[in-house]
């Protein structure tokens, strides 16, 4: 995680040398982290089947309620997008977290087996992982991570 927060920290300070400075930044990221990593969890991994090593979460659980199950499951997920744009994710990772979360929806709202997919489709942490793959990922001097904060104009 030290990584992955140290590259956020590259990507949040302001430009201008205003803010709380790298260590706030850095805090700010690691909080960030700890909540996508607990909503994932709950979203994609908090129940067990007993006896097996299967997990599920909430997204399984309320896909089972037509229509609006899955539309809230979605919405519940756009936040996770939201986080990755603020910790300096590139408009075409987080088009990618998007067609996850599209695929986990449009898939998921047709019955029956869009409830057996929601249980296997693991869209919140599937774009954890790619947040984690791009903040991990190491960056030249004077890069940044292409989100929000991308220098002067």
């Amino acid at each position: 995680m030290r990584a992955a927060t140290t590259a956020v920290t590259a990507v949040t300070t302001s430009p201008t040398g205003g803010g709380g400075g790298d260590a706030t930044a850095e805090a700010a990221a690691g909080r960030a982290l700890r909540r996508l990593d607990r909503l994932a969890h709950l979203m994609d991994g908090a129940f067990r089947v007993p006896g097996t090593r299967w997990r599920f979460g909430l997204d399984g659980l309320l896909g089972f309620l037509p229509g609006a199950g899955d539309s809230a499951t979605a919405l519940v997920s756009l936040y996770v997008l939201v986080e990755a744009w603020r910790l300096g994710a590139p408009p075409g990772l987080v088009l990618r977290m998007l067609g996850n979360v599209g695929l986990d929806w449009a898939v998921g709202s047709v019955p029956l087996v869009g409830d057996v997919f929601d249980l296997a489709f693991k869209a919140n942490r599937r774009n954890l992982a790619l947040l984690r793959g791009h903040l991990d990922r190491p960056r030249r001097p004077g890069e940044t991570g292409g989100g929000r904060d991308r220098g002067p104009a």
